[in-house]
């Protein structure tokens, strides 16, 4: 795969590029060293990414003349934690890291947003530079500087906003992604369909086949326009106080849903994914679209090899898991609705209406099982 572009995130003095090119890691030395990079380079990874890339990016560094400092952390959610941050801060501190030194984010989500928190607190800030390794990292988390660990009461509720120098995105390492991973990456890539874009919407729609089967070409076009839309709505609304809230759709249910299992029952885009179908049936239910809105959606959520189907939990636990959530304003949850494919809005929504739904959903699966 030949395929090579640029997309820009336009933030001031905070801008930054975004290159998506195969083959990119191979070389990742040369890219650091012709984009200014010099002294200590901490990498931080997880085990998991370290065992197919670690190796050769250091010996990348070292050959462009660069002082890398691998740090390996556990993978998975479970270690966005501050304690784990605190590791990758005592591992800088010792090797006596300035604030010219870089960090390079190797990985996913987690790895991006750890990395990112540590780059922004030490030393008062430091530089570093978002090398994303999975699907979910490369069209979402990786482009737009949140950064942060999660808490016992919820998820990313520690943070900063806080914006890589730039991010680097090798689809090829897309072929070293767990299936599961894979799968569960496509609920963000479907989501911006549904937030911002109806045409591409619809090319997820004719294209899915393709993209199961990891199609080159059809990987890069779809990673590419996810991070055109992602940059679009970042740059209008930096600090989500505004329009970058659509971002958040499907997460209302989905980082309740994940919290609920302890981060441990479902990765992140599996509850997403399950997040856009059951936000879109309770945005039907509040009168926002139409039921032919919804099972488009439920359609393409499940085509992807996606759940669209809730777990097992009590209306009660759901609900005081979406009131920790950040996106909570005055104490009311701050939904995303889909309107049609392609535009959403924002409203709260209240217990009251949240309890009707539940019942009048699950009454309406039952009688469906029973039929069946």
């Amino acid at each position: 795969m030949t395929f090579g572009s640029t997309v820009a995130v336009s933030l001031a003095d905070r801008s930054y590029e975004i290159t998506i090119r195969a083959g990119l890691l191979e070389k990742l030395g040369r890219e650091m060293k012709s984009r200014g990079l010099k002294g200590k380079i901490g990498i931080v990874t997880d085990r998991h990414v370290a065992q197919h890339y670690l190796k050769k990016i250091v010996e990348s560094a070292k050959r462009a003349g660069l002082e890398p400092v691998s740090i390996i952390l556990a993978p998975g959610e479970r270690s966005k934690t501050l304690q784990t941050v605190e590791r990758i801060l005592n591992v800088l501190a010792r090797h006596r890291f300035e604030r010219s030194s870089h960090l390079l984010a190797l990985g996913g989500g987690v790895v991006g947003d750890l990395a990112g928190f540590a780059a922004s607190i030490y030393q008062r800030g430091i530089p570093y530079i978002q090398v994303p390794t999975t699907l979910v990292a490369q069209v979402d988390s990786s482009v737009g500087g949140k950064t942060g660990v999660d808490h016992q009461l919820g998820k990313n509720l520690i943070g900063s906003f806080y914006q890589p120098r730039a991010v680097w995105i090798d689809p090829l390492t897309l072929r070293t992604l767990p299936r599961r991973e894979w799968v569960a990456g496509l609920a963000e890539v479907i989501k911006y369909g549904i937030i911002a874009d109806e045409a591409f919407f619809g090319y997820l729609e004719r294209k899915m086949p393709a993209l199961q089967k990891q199609i080159p070409q059809v990987v890069a076009s779809v990673v590419k326009r996810s991070c055109e839309i992602k940059a679009e709505v970042v740059a209008a609304d930096e600090r989500e106080s505004d329009r970058r809230r659509i971002l958040n759709y499907g997460h209302t249910i989905g980082h309740a849903l994940e919290a609920l299992g302890g981060y441990t029952s479902l990765v992140h885009g599996e509850a997403v994914g399950i997040g856009l179908v059951q936000e879109a049936d309770l945005a039907c239910f509040q009168g926002f679209c139409t039921h032919k809105v919804v099972e488009a959606i439920r359609r393409m959520v499940t085509e992807a090899g996606l759940s669209d189907r809730m777990p097992q939990a009590t209306p009660t636990k759901i609900w005081k898991a979406m009131l920790h959530d950040k996106k909570v304003s005055a104490g009311q949850v701050i939904g995303v609705w889909p309107i049609r494919i392609g535009e959403v809005c924002m409203a709260p929504l209240g217990k009251k209406v949240f309890d009707r739904w539940v019942t009048e959903s699950r009454s309406v699966s039952t009688n469906v099982s029973a039929l069946s």
